[in-house]
This record gives C-alpha cells, structure tokens and sequence, in this order.
C-alpha cells in the first residue's frame, strides 16, 4: 500500500500501462499466428499491412522495441516470400 499521493498515482499508471502493454502484445501474436494460417496470398498481403501497422505504432508507444518491431516485420516479409516461391513453383 503506497504512503504517498505520488506513489497512488504511479501505481494506477503502472495498472493502465500494463493492460494496454497486455492488449498490444496479444494482438500482435494473434496476427502472427493469423499470417501463418492456411489462407490465400491475396488476403496475407492486406494482413500484412496491418501488422506493419501496428508493430510500427507498438514501438513507437514503447510496447516493445523498435528493433524488435523491425525484425518482426522482416521475418513475416522472409516468409510471405518464401510461400509465394512455393505457390509459383506449384502453378
């Protein structure tokens, strides 16, 4: 139990800064696993976007690191590349 106003206030932050984090990270796992899914090419490539997106927006608050968002975003590209290499060498 905090003994200061400050330290209350700190505390109820802390609380809002942790579920958003929370919310973010999720999210960002979700669409992870989401491109990964069986779906077609054209529907990942609009997903792609948005996790573009909201990588770019999660690092910029501070959810994660802008590193980190950076090479997300180049193994999500590494492979959409690598299935679009297989679907033309299927067709």
């Amino acid at each position: 139990m905090p003994n200061h106003k400050s330290c209350e206030k700190r505390q109820r932050q802390d609380e809002k800064r942790r579920a958003r984090n929370n919310y973010v990270q999720s999210t960002l796992k979700t669409l992870a696993k989401k491109i990964h899914s069986n779906m077609p090419m054209e529907e990942k490539e609009e997903l792609l976007k948005t996790i573009y997106s909201k990588l770019d927006k999660a690092a910029k608050v501070g959810v994660i690191h802008s590193r980190t968002a950076s090479r997300r975003k180049s193994r999500i590209a590494t492979y959409l590349n690598s299935q679009n290499q297989v679907n033309k060498q299927e067709s």
